[in-house]
């Protein structure tokens, strides 16, 4: 596997994650990042995520996480920034991390792979209004993730 293949494995298994939350999210690339012979994926939910909802919404994906085969690794259970931690059979690491305003953050590392090139993701964002550029706080309302937020 190339790094351009891994890149696109991150891809799918941010598509896969993105696509078993429910209610769905809206959410924007983040930085991708290549180091020597790795790349590393990211994005970034604009739906506010209320403190009431980050328990539910981190139990969401690691359920599908676990569903999908990936190990647990750990968790980090601060109250400012909970994060948990997965591995994919093929060596991937998988990690959401909430954020402050209560936005999450997803990252796909890859594993070491032969160099190469490598494009920028070409899935489209989950909010094309926000689509380059920095990337903005959480400033999107859902009636389910949103609830108890002021």
């Amino acid at each position: 596997m190339n790094m351009q293949e891994a890149a696109d494995r991150a891809d799918s298994i941010l598509d896969a994650t993105f696509a078993h939350i429910k209610p769905a999210v809206e959410w924007v690339h983040g930085e991708s990042t290549e180091g020597s012979c790795d790349v590393s994926r990211r994005r970034a939910v604009l739906t506010v995520i209320s403190e009431r909802q980050r328990g539910g919404f981190l139990g969401v994906v690691e359920r599908g996480w676990k569903k999908a085969g990936y190990r647990h690794l750990g968790v980090n259970a601060s109250a400012e920034s909970p994060a948990t931690y997965f591995e994919t059979e093929d060596g991937f690491r998988v990690r959401l991390l909430i954020g402050g305003g209560g936005q999450a953050f997803f990252e796909v590392a890859t594993p070491c792979v032969e160099k190469s090139q490598v494009t920028p993701p070409s899935s489209a964002s989950g909010n094309p209004s926000s689509v380059g550029g920095h990337i903005p706080r959480p400033n999107i309302r859902s009636p389910f993730w949103s609830a108890g937020a002021p």
